[in-house]
């Protein structure tokens, strides 16, 4: 069985195109493990979405906590060190701890917080890989926007070399719905 993914939205595409999502399913399903990967991403054990999975009907017991952006980004951490591993590599070459990323949105923003007006702002990230740091941007600048009683949109912009971290930007952009633009440096 050949999935088709052809009717999702450009966006979608590109974000497939630049994991080689389709050569992936192929290669999952050449080696008869794609059901089982599509087991362990949809148990009822594990829960990746921000939302919590609850126990009960009332959403009083939560089974499982919502997966935010800071946890999978730990989570990537993880994989990018495992695999690096080998490679006599570092982690920290390729993600910026989230107590690094929150400590620079605090400098760029706390000497100019009584500064912040009711407008649209825009925000830069040159080698954003995953977004994190926008992301991250964006909700202080909000945040000191709100506690000033301003009104601020944000339009972030990111910038990634690596396509598969540049796939997991534009696909957490999309999801947050967010207003961002991202584009794939092509190294010239």
């Amino acid at each position: 069985m050949k999935p088709n993914l052809d009717g999702f939205s450009p966006n979608v595409q590109e974000i497939l195109d630049k994991f080689k999502f389709r050569d992936q399913i192929k290669t999952m399903v050449d080696a008869d493990i794609l059901g089982a990967v599509i087991d362990k991403f949809t148990s009822s054990d594990i829960n990746l979405s921000p939302k919590p999975v609850y126990k009960d009907a009332e959403k009083k017991i939560v089974k499982l906590p919502g997966l935010d952006n800071h946890g999978m980004g730990t989570i990537f951490e993880e994989l990018i060190r495992r695999f690096n591993e080998e490679n006599n590599e570092e982690a920290g070459e390729h993600w910026t701890p989230r107590d690094v990323v929150e400590l620079m949105a605090d400098l760029a923003f706390y000497p100019v917080e009584d500064q912040i007006k009711d407008a649209t702002y825009s925000c830069y990230d040159g080698a954003c890989g995953t977004g994190g740091m926008l992301t991250v941007a964006q909700a202080r600048l909000l945040t000191l926007a709100k506690r000033r009683g301003k009104n601020v949109s944000i339009h972030l912009f990111g910038q990634e070399i690596n396509p598969e971290t540049y796939a997991i930007c534009k696909a957490d952009m999309l999801l947050k719905v967010c207003c961002c633009e991202c584009t794939q440096y092509d190294g010239r």
